[in-house]
């Protein structure tokens, strides 16, 4: 298992399709067995989950891969048309139910299929040493805006709870270019190894700078508004005294986990946009070292 310690890729020329599917289930991996996490699975616990589990984890991360893998392939050297997000589309289900066979039924990574799958389409759009996260983050927001008639009507959990609250979820996240990403959870990973933190450390503050910012609906759905808000804060604080690098930051955020796993609550769209932030990052570093 190779959990990429840094930006730099250890591919020796331009990705290629499989090298994206790959870069998707280390990202995958990495977010996984990442610790501490409030309320999600990690090294330690199972977080706020008791269906899931670290293995399971890690069994659907290697699931999905080739998935990635052939939407990346679709977008390859294509332009944004309704073809290529309704071939993505079919792909991202035809994962989505691979998944839920390898996981007997549970759903482990529903969100990050949409998020990775967009993503691992935009990348493998335009490869290029000038290739930047913004670009990659900016083309993923205009496939997602782009309706898939073969799409089923569904309503998850997290649709309900973002209707109840009135707020964007997902799919706006993605339309909007993953905001969250390059905003705010990028930035914190790349200011944190700037200083020196740890790649762990650094990983650890940029997720906390996504529960900061974003409204998870799959807090609110679980906690409501006063969760949702407890995580905000608790996060906002963490970083504000200088992240889990500093004693202090650690205790707070192992607090935290003990508080979202009591609220039976868990950050899971942080997670999955976690994961997209340690993607997007490996593959502009990669293009870039070219």
């Amino acid at each position: 298992m190779i959990l990429m310690q840094s930006s730099q890729s250890h591919l020796t020329r331009y990705p290629v399709p499989q090298h994206f599917g790959e870069y998707a289930r280390e990202a995958l991996i990495a977010e996984a067995c990442l610790t501490p996490k409030p309320g999600l699975v990690d090294a330690e616990n199972t977080g706020s989950h008791d269906d899931l589990n670290l293995g399971l984890m890690l069994r659907s991360a290697h699931c999905l891969s080739p998935y990635f893998t052939e939407m990346a392939a679709a977008g390859e050297g294509q332009q944004v048309s309704p073809w290529l997000r309704e071939t993505i589309g079919r792909i991202g289900r035809e994962a989505e139910a691979g998944m839920m066979i390898a996981t007997h039924g549970v759903n482990t990574h529903r969100g990050a299929i949409w998020a990775l799958g967009l993503l691992s389409t935009a990348a493998a759009m335009t490869v290029s040493p000038f290739q930047s996260a913004t670009d990659i983050c900016q083309l993923a927001g205009e496939l997602a805006q782009i309706e898939d008639r073969y799409a089923p009507a569904t309503f998850s959990k997290g649709q309900r709870a973002s209707n109840h609250y009135q707020i964007n979820g997902a799919k706006q996240q993605a339309q909007l270019g993953f905001p969250a990403i390059t905003h705010h959870a990028l930035p914190t990973l790349q200011h944190s190894r700037a200083l020196g933190h740890s790649e762990t450390h650094a990983r650890l503050d940029a997720l906390l700078s996504l529960t900061a910012h974003l409204t998870d609906t799959c807090v609110l759905h679980r906690a409501g508004l006063a969760g949702q808000t407890h995580l905000q804060q608790c996060s906002r604080d963490i970083l504000a005294q200088g992240g889990v690098s500093r004693a202090q930051g650690m205790a707070r955020l192992q607090q935290l986990d003990r508080d979202m796993i009591a609220l039976n609550a868990s950050p899971g769209g942080a997670a999955d946009l976690l994961a997209a932030t340690l993607f997007v990052d490996w593959v502009t570093h990669s293009a870039q070292s070219k």
